[in-house]
């Protein structure tokens, strides 16, 4: 017989006879752990439990865990099915369209004959409890194309995925079935069969795998949400019901699960933002921020607070314009990669783009004059507004988009200058993460995607001038294999949140190409013309989203030097509003954000006000205060501080201005 060699966890090496299952290797091990065990990972790939094996590799039995990515994985595949198979129980003839499981948990996208709703989801969580505690087996069938086209004859999504699977080059083709089967699994994915040899009811679904070995392996699960989707992500297309879910090991993870997203939802920037009247966005403009007066403080003090740090580091900041003829985007290479997300519009006959990142118009700004290698580097920044026509379905708030402002630059540089430049961006954002409490950051190393501009010999010298770059920083990253931008590798900054949620932000590019593409030279030491490095870098990235991730993880309580509204005087009544607006413009004077509530209400109803707007401190002035020339001063989540003399006051606040 022939023989595989497989590499265990502990690193020994063993060979078994070509066509074992993981079931049988647990087996061999303990009867625990073939009890225990859901699939097995061989090399990068995760089997299902009873998958023969083959080939030799890197092996391991996977069993439950909260902790093991790939254990979730498989739990939450499988569960996806099973909530697939109770909607199509409780919704006959509903069409299902992909249901892989995701980041967090799952979702399958569906078509149902009447709308599903959140009132729905008690009886859907009933009905896959059912299928859970039935304990069926997850059965996996191979067919082949004619098998598999007869199989989904009428079902629009899933003969469609076949199709999809054949332009791929595929000629065998995988259904699971849940429950006993027969000689082979019978009905559409959407009508419980019944095998000839048992009375269990079976349900298939066409998918690749792998799934847990049975249905009773699912012990933790919950229904979580709705939205809309299109079929194949494209607005022209169907429109679906996408129905989110999450499976954990066990209960207890579950919980936690729970726990974290009631405190996400109470730290929803949708909710701060509205609640403390910083924007809004309207169905007219579709992706575009409407800044309201307190969120145009938070937008102007952020970017006044990074104009601040780069210009200490030698940035100098230039402002292009937002619209550009379109034969610059194909020159630059970006409306090959960006012609769908680009919106254009036309100038008489010209057909113009309105730009989605800025760096083809800062290399304009480079070549406006001879440069020569003592200009270098040159570092350009810009609080440049893109705007990208973001799908429908991806925007959400101010994380996704479709106009935004990046505090964007370009360095211009020779390639000797490429690990110093980066290496001091890599400062650049630590320092800057540091001062909004962000202090745990990863990095991903990403290198070049299927699709790309330039020679792989340009491509060979940037991945290798950003690898000697992490090396002069002393900085650690994950690869990120095929994930670069389209003209060259790049760094990402990962950055972790008080609830542990990651946020991509800053980034750094090496383009060794677009500086050629679009003319850019400068004179060597050597009195000859060379083509300069350009480095992309954006240490926040959007500002949009930066202060949506900053309103989620401050919850609305900004630091006082970044709230929009610092202080809230409060008159006790009208006649002490002469007073207000005296202590109003000296705390302007003082360089203080300041208003005054001058409402008719009680002042109980304007401190809770101005605790629903977060405002730092409040000034409580009436009688008293008036005659003894001070104010009655109240901190946001401290109380009372009691009476101080305006001079007090600010020499208190002005302790923590950044």
């Amino acid at each position: 017989m022939p023989q595989i060699t497989l590499t265990l966890p502990d690193g020994s090496e063993k060979s078994f006879e070509s066509g074992i299952t993981g079931l049988d290797i647990a087996k061999s091990i303990s009867e625990g752990l073939a009890r225990k065990a859901i699939a097995v990972k061989l090399g990068e790939k995760i089997l299902d439990l009873n998958r023969p094996l083959t080939a030799d590799g890197a092996f391991r039995i996977i069993t439950p865990s909260n902790e093991d990515l790939d254990a979730l994985f498989v739990l939450r595949h499988s569960c996806a099915h099973v909530l697939a198979e109770a909607v199509c129980s409780l919704f006959p003839g509903t069409k299902l369209a992909y249901g892989p499981p995701v980041e967090d948990g799952f979702y399958y996208d569906l078509a149902s004959p009447e709308p599903i709703t959140h009132a729905d989801f008690e009886r859907i969580e009933k009905k896959m409890a059912e299928i859970i505690k039935e304990d069926r087996p997850f059965t996996r069938v191979e067919v082949s194309l004619e098998e598999a086209l007869k199989r989904t004859e009428g079902d629009k999504y899933k003969r469609d995925n076949v199709e999809r699977a054949v332009a791929r080059g595929d000629s065998i083709f995988s259904f699971y079935v849940t429950g006993t089967v027969g000689a082979a699994p019978r009905g559409c994915p959407c009508d419980a069969a019944i095998s000839p040899y048992d009375a269990t009811p079976s349900w298939e679904d066409l998918c690749a795998g792998p799934h847990v070995p049975s249905t009773g392996k699912l012990k933790a699960f919950k229904v979580l949400s709705l939205a809309g989707a299109y079929w194949h992500g494209d607005q022209n297309s169907d429109q679906l019901t996408r129905v989110y879910g999450t499976c954990y090991a066990d209960k207890a993870g579950l919980d936690a699960y729970l726990k974290f997203l009631e405190e996400a939802k109470k730290r929803d920037h949708r909710r701060i933002g509205q609640e403390m009247d910083l924007y809004h966005l309207e169905d007219h403009s579709p992706g575009m921020v409407f800044w309201h007066p307190h969120g145009t403080v938070l937008v102007n003090v952020l970017r006044d607070f990074v104009r601040k740090e780069i210009t200490k580091r030698g940035y100098k900041e230039v402002i292009t314009p937002e619209i550009v003829d379109k034969s610059l985007w194909v020159r630059s290479g970006h409306a090959d990669k960006y012609d769908a997300n680009m919106f254009k519009t036309l100038a008489g006959e010209r057909e113009m783009a309105v730009k989605p990142m800025n760096c083809p118009c800062h290399i304009e700004i480079f070549n406006q004059g001879l440069k020569s290698w003592r200009d270098l580097p040159l570092r350009l920044s810009e609080f440049g507004k893109c705007h990208r026509n973001e799908p429908a379905g991806t925007m959400h708030g101010l994380m996704r988009v479709r106009g935004f402002v990046q505090d964007d630059a370009h360095i211009f540089c020779t390639e000797e200058q490429i690990a110093s430049e980066v290496s001091d961006f890599c400062t650049l954002v630590k320092d800057l993460y540091k001062v909004f409490g962000f202090e745990k950051i990863t990095v991903k190393f990403s290198t070049r995607p299927e699709t790309r501009v330039g020679s792989d010999e340009l491509w060979d010298k940037a991945e290798q001038a950003l690898e000697e770059a992490t090396k002069l920083a002393g900085l650690e990253y994950n690869l990120n294999p095929g994930e670069g931008a389209f003209y060259g590798p790049k760094l990402e900054f990962v950055l972790k949140d008080s609830l542990g949620r990651d946020w991509q932000c800053g980034t750094i590019q090496v383009d060794f190409n677009m500086p050629a593409r679009l003319g850019a030279e400068y004179v060597g030491k050597d009195n000859q013309k060379h083509t300069p490095v350009m480095l992309h870098r954006a240490a926040l990235g959007s500002l949009e989203r930066f202060i949506g991730i900053l309103t989620e993880e401050y919850a609305g309580d900004f630091p006082f030097w970044l709230a929009p509204m610092q202080v809230r005087v409060l008159p006790v009544s009208e006649k002490f509003s002469e007073y207000a607006e005296k202590v109003r413009k000296e705390l302007v004077e003082a360089d203080i954000r300041a208003e005054i509530d001058n409402s008719n209400e009680k002042v109980g109803y304007k401190i809770r006000q101005g605790e629903l707007a977060k405002v730092p401190y409040l000034l409580v002035v009436g009688e008293k205060e008036v005659a003894a020339n001070t104010v009655s001063v109240r901190k946001r989540k401290e109380g009372d501080l009691g009476q101080k003399s305006l001079e007090e006051f600010l020499g208190c606040v002005h302790t923590h201005i950044g």
